[in-house]
């Protein structure tokens, strides 16, 4: 892709204005929101940089190319053809970093797992779909919080909801929303058939600087006691939390040892679900480019099948199938079938920039 210089010149014009404005800014508020455009506009400005001084090198190489030392002329073709390799790799690079992105790429995110439709085995699978994400955000240095869980009557969860903190969490776990299926024989089934369960996942992005409404009028909060495994471990006081925004309807729940600790993380869940609602009224707008998208976070959407007969994952949307699924599930090759997904939507992203650009 040829960049205009127009476009590459506006990066940088606006760069140095920041640069200028940090220095003179004297309020507090103004110089974190400085910084914060500054850090996302750096990398930018550092890859615009390096692709102009790649394309400056051309002419001359070209010149020396053409001179009448025949030595110096031959090195310069050498030089010459690796330049020429590693433009179109710049300019893709530089392509990306201008190509529209979604705003909460680098947030934290809300990680959201419930049961479908299959009874004690999807509760099952559910469980080994959470243990999927903990192993895979352990391996990149993410932190797993349980916010919630409601544990299946033979194991795993009917539900749990849990905070996953890292840096570009959203940005590679927002694939994963949709319904997740399986095909295998469960451990309750005596007579070695093969059952179908499914599960859903959310992914909700943690609104970071972005004015969520939540009036203490619109809430109604209860408090009850959480379920125990019971003995000494049995909770005895009612410290969960039940928040119900009532303009919207949305519950959610927590339910550790603590009422205080519970009521700051419900209200943060709170906070996520409403932010996607605005997310979603937002995307509405443009429902015509995002159905070209891979991430559309349509929940009812079918977007992976895990066969244990084949030992074989497969993701729907981009009809992409690996024999891995025993490391896929472990989180040790996730990245297996989330890489060709980020792929494919930076393909998208890359073809919006073109009609952009034309």
């Amino acid at each position: 892709m040829r960049l205009p210089q127009a476009r590459l010149d506006q990066v940088l014009d606006r760069f140095r204005e920041i640069e200028a404005r940090m220095s003179a800014a004297s309020d507090g508020a103004e110089i974190v929101k400085l910084s914060k455009e500054h850090a996302e506009l750096k990398p930018v400005a550092d890859a615009v940089h390096a692709l102009e001084r790649v394309r400056a090198e051309g002419p001359e190489l070209e010149e020396m190319a053409a001179s009448g030392d025949a030595e110096m002329a031959a090195m310069a073709r050498d030089e010459l053809i690796a330049l020429k390799e590693r433009l179109p790799e710049l300019e893709r690079e530089v392509a990306l970093l201008l190509a529209p992105k979604d705003r909460d790429e680098n947030a934290s995110a809300i990680l959201e797992v419930r049961a479908g439709t299959g009874g004690d085995e999807a509760a099952l699978f559910a469980g080994d779909l959470f243990r999927m994400y903990q192993r895979y955000a352990q391996n990149r240095g993410w932190k797993v919080e349980i916010d919630s869980a409601s544990e299946g009557d033979a194991g795993g969860y009917k539900e749990i909801i849990a905070s996953v903190t890292g840096d570009g969490v959203f940005g590679r776990l927002k694939f994963e929303s949709g319904v997740h299926r399986v095909q295998r024989v469960p451990a309750t089934e005596a007579g070695g058939r093969i059952h179908t369960s499914a599960a859903t996942v959310a992914v909700l992005p943690e609104p970071e600087d972005v004015e969520i409404e939540i009036r203490d009028q619109d809430l109604r909060i209860d408090t009850y006691r959480s379920s125990g495994a019971g003995g000494q471990h049995v909770n005895k006081t009612d410290s969960a939390v039940r928040i119900t925004h009532l303009p919207t309807g949305i519950v959610v729940t927590s339910s550790e040892k603590s009422q205080h600790q519970n009521r700051a993380r419900a209200y943060k869940v709170l906070q996520a679900r409403l932010y996607e609602m605005q997310r979603e009224q937002l995307d509405s707008a443009r429902a015509e480019s995002r159905k070209s998208q891979v991430g559309s976070g349509d929940r009812s959407e079918r977007i992976r099948t895990y066969n244990f007969p084949q030992g074989r994952v497969t993701d729907h949307r981009i009809n992409l199938t690996v024999y891995n699924l025993p490391k896929v599930l472990e989180g040790e090759a996730l990245d297996d079938v989330i890489n060709p997904l980020i792929a494919e939507d930076q393909a998208a992203r890359l073809a919006a920039l073109e009609d952009e650009l034309a």
